[in-house]
């Protein structure tokens, strides 16, 4: 891609297998480091990874105490499991974290866990939540990305009669700081959601994996936004690369590759235990290193 933008960082603190306090330390010392831009958690209710039965936080109750705590940090979940909550509750949700961070919520938000994956599947049985399959799955996406847009910016009530949601009456007041609305970032890789990305994204993120399929991807979200009639430069490309505390040269190589591939909103994955000053080591051995 040309004419990419210069890479903004970010950093990630899966909120798993560690405690609240731990991931606070991070984001109040990356909140004084200006090279990160941005903090994001996930959006799971068990672990997905480690020790099953261990702790894992409600991403947005989490992120509205850390929206309290910090005071420049742009941030959101990556991403939102729109099979948690009903797109008109989401909306509501996400406007008090707007409001209570003085608008520096970036507004993430996907289809949510992977019928694959064993951790992340169970826990919609764990709290009695329905597991739809993914066709139904990706229409409700695209609805709910209507439903909240609507709510955001909308100044009479209104009624949805979709497919998948049905909403009388629907009204969002307060409205969110930051207008039109907050940025909406859209997360995943399948051709499916990559359609919504196209129709409804100003971000799309690239949840890891190999770099070369991430370019993949990307060229097929440009050939998506050309079908619709949008300029594929208007979505912002973004991309989680795990961060090596033990080797940083493999992680400096990675942010390069993502880079020179057009990416440049680059989240920056760290695995607890957090070392001491683990903001200030990134910022000076992967992002200093990589301007």
């Amino acid at each position: 891609m040309s004419h990419t933008p210069p890479p903004r960082f970010g950093i990630m603190t899966a909120p798993m297998q560690v405690d609240y306090h731990d991931i606070l330390r991070v984001w109040r010392e990356a909140d004084t480091i200006p090279e990160i831009e941005h903090a994001w958690v996930f959006d799971h209710l068990m672990p997905i990874g480690g020790d099953p039965d261990g702790p894992a936080y409600e991403g947005w109750t989490l992120l509205s105490a850390l929206a309290a705590h910090t005071r420049r940090l742009r941030f959101g979940l990556l991403v939102t499991s729109n099979r948690f909550r009903p797109p008109a509750m989401l909306a509501k949700i996400a406007t008090t974290v707007d409001i209570v961070s003085d608008g520096r919520l970036e507004f993430g938000i996907g289809v949510g866990s992977r019928p694959g994956h064993p951790l992340a599947r169970r826990e919609y049985a764990a709290h009695g939540l329905p597991f739809h399959d993914t066709a139904h799955a990706v229409g409700s996406l695209a609805e709910a990305c209507t439903v909240i847009r609507r709510l955001w910016t909308e100044e009479k009530p209104f009624d949805f009669h979709g497919t998948y949601h049905q909403l009388t009456g629907a009204f969002g007041n307060p409205k969110p700081v930051q207008r039109p609305h907050p940025p909406i970032t859209i997360g995943g890789r399948s051709s499916a959601t990559l359609r919504v990305v196209a129709e409804h994204a100003d971000v799309w993120n690239m949840p890891g994996g190999e770099i070369a399929d991430a370019i993949n991807r990307s060229a097929l979200l440009d050939r998506y936004c050309a079908e619709i009639g949008r300029d594929p430069a208007s979505i912002t490309r973004s991309i989680v690369l795990s961060v090596s505390y033990d080797q940083p040269g493999v992680t400096r190589a990675a942010i390069a590759e993502a880079i020179d591939a057009g990416f440049s909103h680059i989240i920056l994955g760290l695995a607890a235990p957090y070392p001491a000053d683990v903001a200030r080591w990134v910022t000076d051995e992967l992002i200093s290193a990589s301007a």
